[in-house]
């Protein structure tokens, strides 16, 4: 059986992304698929650079990611705790949920338009908190803010 015929050379034909003759419709499929994964990747890698970003810049640092704002407050886990709690009183949300132990915590609320609001603490360091702040079920950023920005208020006294 003779080999496959390159007309373009051996080296060339690797380079090639859809099979030759086989129709407009295969190669739309070709390129769709390509398409859909060059856009898979560089929406990861977008997701990949803002965590690393993150991680990296330390203290104080902001992300919203998957409809959570994260954060990182230099503060005892006690001292975030009583800022948050504090914060929710000054918006005049309603707690339903305050739980804490020496490790984590957690406060769900609700807004006077029923919308939850779900402020998670985990103790990274005796002087260093993780925050994660989210509204509703699939995020509201600006009103995230809000309440990191008020819990930030309570830190500094």
């Amino acid at each position: 059986m003779p080999g496959p015929h390159y007309p373009l050379g051996p080296a060339q034909a690797s380079l090639r992304v859809c099979p030759p003759a086989t129709g407009a419709r295969w190669r739309i499929a070709c390129w769709s698929i390509l398409l859909a994964v060059v856009v898979l990747l560089t929406q990861a890698g977008c997701a990949v650079v803002l965590l690393g970003g993150a991680a990296a810049a330390g203290a104080g640092t902001v992300a919203y990611v998957k409809g959570e704002l994260r954060s990182t407050l230099e503060a005892s886990l006690d001292q975030a705790w009583q800022a948050a709690q504090a914060a929710v009183q000054e918006l005049e949300f309603a707690a339903t949920t305050q739980e804490k132990d020496a490790l984590a915590a957690r406060l769900v609320a609700r807004t006077a338009g029923d919308k939850k609001v779900e402020i998670k603490l985990k103790r990274i360091s005796d002087t260093a908190v993780e925050a994660r702040v989210r509204v509703g079920t699939f995020g509201n950023e600006s009103f995230s803010h809000q309440v990191l920005e008020r819990i930030r208020k309570h830190l500094k006294g």
